[in-house]
């Protein structure tokens, strides 16, 4: 017979999904060590919170059979409590109550006040980023809105998250200097849409003057930019870019096809035209901008026709980075009422076939980089090297930078002056010219 744990209640925080998950983790995670509970991430606790994904089948079915492995860790008697926060939970809460009846309480997106209360916390509203980051030390994601407003017809978003909703500058300056002062050395912007930053409490897009704030900040050494949208991208953001060392010469902008018959199903309010003009406008604007994007094949409809326009285009555009998923058939999204007609072997392939052509491209980028030096921060060691990144990539997502540990000793967070000697498709090997603490202490 189960019985019930006898020691003291500790909470494991479970994250799934993308950075705004992470984000919010660390957010709950906050309110709770300040109502003086002992939380942990992702070890071993007692009580467990998984904050879910709900986005595409992928995720789904991770954050389902996450859940089923603990209820069976709670009969075991491993555990007491599992509550389920998070977008599926939002989505699917009156469904998951039926088929997962054991789950101790489901919460939504918006609901961290009665999440807190159902873990014995209050919810404290001055705690103004007040978390705890469980991403290396050296660089933290900064939320800076929530909900989109945009009606991509492929995307379930604003029915877990709501609509757009831009916090304070003064807010996320807060943020950032406590992320600071606790050795955060790269803040990476994060919201559904960052473009769209301000238009509800400014009545503009005020992304370039919350950067001009946000550079000011002392301790933070790079400011990087995820999840922009191309419809109506604020173009003085590349005046800061130009002007401020700390704004990183990067921008993450899905732009999901290129077909003008696909884009016009999608309902992302552009066209082929409008969007090749945007990205030479970025590159001549600020040459050396390494732009990320990601696509989608196998959308409802997509043509062998349109698809190979699609390559065409990757082709041409030579993408510094870049990541393609199959479509996804999402239920309440515009999408759903049209017949998800492309077999789901040829999207896998069409996918297969957009990342062979980017593996030449990025392997090519990267041969022309050896015998240049870059600016690297270290994220960690792992095996024989010390792995780390330039201003140009993103952690988890882009290219990395392998230093031998036998040769040199470098800690994390810390940056370096890199010589690259070799490169492959998506790594980078290095030598140390010059550790920036040495310099300092000169």
């Amino acid at each position: 017979m189960r019985t019930k744990s006898l020691k003291k209640n500790k909470i494991n925080v479970v994250t799934l999904g993308c950075s705004k998950n992470v984000y919010d983790s660390e957010v709950l995670m906050g309110q709770l060590k300040a109502s003086g509970k002992e939380v942990v991430h992702e070890e071993e606790g007692n009580i467990v919170v998984i904050n879910t994904c709900g986005f595409i089948n992928n995720a789904k079915e991770e954050s389902i059979n996450t859940i089923l492995d603990f209820m069976q860790k709670k009969e075991d008697g491993d555990v007491d409590k599992v509550f389920v926060t998070g977008c599926l939970s939002e989505r699917y809460k009156p469904d998951l109550q039926k088929e997962i009846p054991n789950v101790d309480q489901y919460f939504g997106t918006t609901e961290l006040p009665g999440l807190l209360k159902a873990l014995g916390a209050d919810y404290k509203h001055e705690l103004i980023g007040e978390r705890l980051t469980t991403t290396p030390k050296n660089y933290a994601y900064l939320k800076i809105a929530e909900g989109c407003d945009r009606p991509c017809s492929f995307c379930a978003i604003p029915i877990m998250r709501g609509k757009h909703r831009s916090t304070p500058i003064e807010e996320i300056v807060i943020e950032a200097e406590k992320l600071a002062a606790n050795g955060v050395k790269e803040l990476i912007l994060i919201a559904q849409d960052l473009t769209y930053y301000g238009l509800d409490i400014y009545k503009k897009r005020n992304l370039a003057e919350l950067l001009e704030a946000l550079v000011k900040v002392d301790g933070v050494e790079w400011i990087r930019l995820h999840y922009a949208f191309p419809t109506g991208f604020p173009m003085d953001v590349l005046d800061v870019m130009n002007r401020e060392p700390k704004i990183c010469n990067y921008l993450d902008i899905p732009l999901q096809h290129i077909s003008d018959s696909i884009l016009k199903s999608m309902r992302r309010g552009t066209t082929k035209e409008k969007t090749t003009k945007l990205l030479k406008e970025f590159r001549q604007a600020v040459p050396e901008m390494t732009i990320r994007t990601t696509l989608i094949v196998g959308y409802p409809g997509e043509t062998e026709e349109d698809f190979q326009e699609l390559k065409q285009w990757v082709t041409d555009m030579r993408f510094e980075r870049l990541g393609c998923f199959t479509y996804s058939h999402e239920e309440n999204t515009h999408a759903f009422n049209l017949e998800d007609d492309v077999p789901e072997d040829v999207k896998q392939d069409r996918a297969n076939q957009i990342m062979e052509i980017q593996s030449q491209i990025s392997w090519e980028l990267n041969q022309a980089k050896i015998g240049q030096t870059f600016k690297v921060v270290i994220d960690r060691k792992e095996g024989e090297y010390f792995v780390g990144r330039t201003e140009f990539d993103s952690p988890d997502v882009d290219n990395e930078v392998l230093i031998d540990a036998s040769k040199t000793y470098l800690k994390t967070g810390e940056f370096a002056t890199i010589t690259i000697t070799e490169a492959a498709d998506f790594d980078l090997y290095g030598e140390v010219s010059v550790i920036q603490s040495e310099v300092e202490n000169l």
